[in-house]
Parts: structure tokens; sequence; C-alpha cells
């Protein structure tokens, strides 16, 4: 799944790959929550689960990745 949220996030946000790794905040990388409100509804739609990020903490891109695999398990 983190491989899947890296390339995403390269792709859509016009990141390096190579600059996300597991502990990087989106805050570093300047994603914001409109950002991450449209990725988390792609991600949602791809995988025909639904993601309620809003009570969580989830500030990495790793910490994302747990989430999204604890919904799919």
């Amino acid at each position: 799944m983190f491989e899947k949220i890296v390339a995403y996030a390269s792709r859509q946000l016009e990141i390096p790959a190579e600059e996300i790794a597991r502990d990087t905040t989106f805050e570093s990388l300047g994603v914001d929550s409109l950002d991450i409100v449209e990725m988390t509804m792609d991600f949602e739609s791809e995988l025909g689960v639904e993601l309620d990020l809003e009570n969580q903490q989830i500030t990495t891109f790793g910490e994302l990745a747990d989430y999204i695999e604890d919904k799919l398990n």
C-alpha cells in the first residue's frame, strides 16, 4: 500500500517519489488538507473502502498506508 501511495503522490502532487519515505510528513512536502481529501477520495473509489480520516491523527505517508491496510483487512 505504501508504494501505491508514493506513486499516487508523486504523480498527482508532482513530488519526486524518492523524497517520500514512511516517516515523511505531509506538511514537510507542502501537502495540504485539500490534497489529502482528494487523495483519500481517490483511494476510496479505487479500493472500494470508506476511509474516515477526520478523527485520525495521520501525519505521515507511512501512517496513511498503515491506516488504509487496516481498513482493507
